[in-house]
């Protein structure tokens, strides 16, 4: 196990030991792949949107006993029972809470009160101003290259943008996967980087063989982005089934749409109730149609689909546009090495001889 290349707010802030962030996927970020990472030196994120409550708080006590490195956990901010989730790291003992959308000023402080880190995550600079106004202790702000749902500028730009908004440490997601774009971010101003996709690639992922497969054989030109899963800008694998369903129209996906959200009433046992309440606070938040939040209802299910259940023709597979350029899955230590050997090579090479 190496030591830490360089030490930035980030380290410091959070306590990993390498300034590397593995993100809250959802399906994706569960016990194996955080307590890996965290013990790799990185600071893993668990991905709670696809857990009930009772869930999240088995996931934080199975990475627990797996490693005593920090981790964090991802929450979506507008969720019916985020408070109940805030409640659960707190009396876990959590160092970290992440948030896929802005939290209120009230969990923040929350959550600071109670000694954690909170991280929201952002994709522009107004949001990030906001969250920083209102106590957040750093940003992870995601370029255009990120998978998922993704804004369209690239994080060259946004970042720079971002880190010269706000006063609080500025982590750098879309686009990265080894050392190379580590220094490329710390020179941008970034105090670390987040990658979602390098680490779904791993060994320690628990993502079947079959759609690992599909994702290493991707090229650049197989990664898209597409409004026809869930009426957002998401970046995902081309696939016959994105294909089918950007043919299918607005009439076929909303029916979809009501079927998907049944079935994932069913998975994470949350009450209809509940999931209206959340599809108003999704459309408050991001200023939705009633159809695009019914769109919404989508993307868990069909993400597990693939990610969980092994079938890339039944479901999506979200997908940065790093992923046409990685070839390999080593293990969470064997990458987070590898990026540390890496940017230490790379910044002796930048220093000017004698």
């Amino acid at each position: 196990m190496s030591g830490p290349a360089f030490r930035t707010a980030l380290t410091d802030l959070t306590g990993a030991r390498h300034p590397l962030v593995q993100t809250g996927m959802g399906w994706v970020a569960g016990p194996r792949l955080v307590s890996a990472t965290a013990a790799a030196g990185a600071l893993g994120i668990l991905g709670s949107a696809t857990m009930t409550t009772g869930q999240l708080r088995n996931a934080v006590r199975e990475v627990r006993g797996r490693t005593d490195q920090p981790f964090g956990v991802n929450l979506r901010a507008d969720a019916g029972d985020a408070r109940e989730r805030v409640r659960i790291i707190v009396d876990e003992g959590v160092k970290v809470a992440s948030f896929a959308l802005a939290p209120s000023r009230e969990l923040i402080a929350e959550l600071k009160d109670a000694g954690v880190v909170v991280i929201p995550s952002v994709g522009a600079r107004r949001h990030a101003e906001k969250v920083a106004a209102w106590g957040a202790d750093a940003v992870l702000v995601q370029g255009g290259e990120g998978g998922g749902h993704t804004g369209d500028v690239a994080t060259s730009v946004l970042l720079p943008q971002v880190v010269d908004a706000v006063g609080i440490p500025v982590i750098a997601a879309g686009g990265f996967r080894d050392g190379r774009g580590l220094v490329a971010a710390l020179a941008l101003g970034a105090a670390g980087i987040a990658m979602g996709t390098r680490f779904l690639l791993t060994s320690d992922s628990t993502v079947p063989d079959a759609v690992k497969a599909r994702y290493l054989a991707a090229d650049v030109r197989d990664i898209t982005v597409t409004t026809a899963v869930d009426g957002l800008p998401h970046r995902m694998l081309r696939s016959e089934l994105v294909a089918g369903l950007e043919r299918a129209g607005r009439p076929a996906a909303l029916l979809r749409a009501v079927r998907h959200a049944a079935s994932f009433r069913e998975v994470s046992g949350v009450s209809w109730a509940r999931m209206v309440r959340d599809g108003l606070a999704l459309r408050r938040g991001k200023d939705l149609t009633w159809s695009q939040v019914l769109l919404a209802a989508n993307t868990p299910m069909m993400l597990k689909s693939a990610l969980v259940d092994g079938d890339p023709r039944g479901g999506v597979m979200a997908a940065g546009q790093v992923a046409g350029v990685i070839n390999d899955l080593p293990s969470c230590q064997e990458l987070v090495d590898r990026i540390m050997a890496e940017a230490s090579r790379t910044l002796e090479r930048l220093r000017p001889s004698a």
